[in-house]
């Protein structure tokens, strides 16, 4: 098992786990603490307290010359970076592209069709960069089946979505109460 925070060489990292297991944290530490890196903060926005204050800790977390790129075009975000790139979370991805085409109560395969053809090009991307990049994802398939189908439609999507990134990347990261296991 890696230690905490430690450093990998991988260029391209997938960094899984649930939630609080300091995912986030452990993807953060993978970067030189004095280069700049593109974050890209893939989710949507609420108007709601507690959201705000989850992302004011992330923020206060990264260092200033970090770039941040609030988008849930994530592809374009890695295309056009010009170094390092975090993308912090595709579980909000998933959720923020659901969202807005509106389509947490259309047939399963309307969903997969709304989702596939950006997460090809997430995939694509990250295989084509030349750089590091380090994806932040939830592990969501270790607990009960949920009760209300959109949460069985996003649990089994991002799934999907987890299993086609981890096949761009070198290493796959499981996070699991701070301690860092790679797959």
């Amino acid at each position: 098992m890696a230690e905490p925070g430690a450093a990998s060489a991988a260029a391209k990292v997938l960094v899984t786990g649930g939630v609080r297991s300091g995912k986030s944290v452990h993807a953060e530490s993978l970067f030189s603490k004095s280069a700049p890196v593109t974050y890209v903060a893939a989710g949507p926005t609420y108007d709601d307290a507690d959201w705000a204050a989850r992302v004011a800790r992330h923020q206060e977390r990264r260092p200033a010359w970090w770039t941040t790129v609030e988008t849930i075009d994530v592809a374009v975000a890695i295309d056009q970076a010009a170094g390092p790139v975090l993308v912090d979370c595709l579980g909000t991805w998933l959720t923020a592209v659901i969202d807005e085409a509106g389509l947490w109560e259309a047939p399963v395969g309307e969903v997969e069709d709304a989702v596939l053809s950006p997460l090809a090009e997430i995939v694509d991307a990250v295989a084509a960069s030349p750089g590091r990049v380090v994806l932040v994802t939830n592990e969501v398939g270790l607990g009960v089946v949920p009760e209300h189908r959109s949460g069985r439609v996003f649990r089994d999507l991002l799934g999907t979505v987890n299993q086609r990134l981890a096949t761009a990347c070198d290493e796959v990261h499981l996070v699991v109460a701070g301690r860092v296991l790679v797959l």
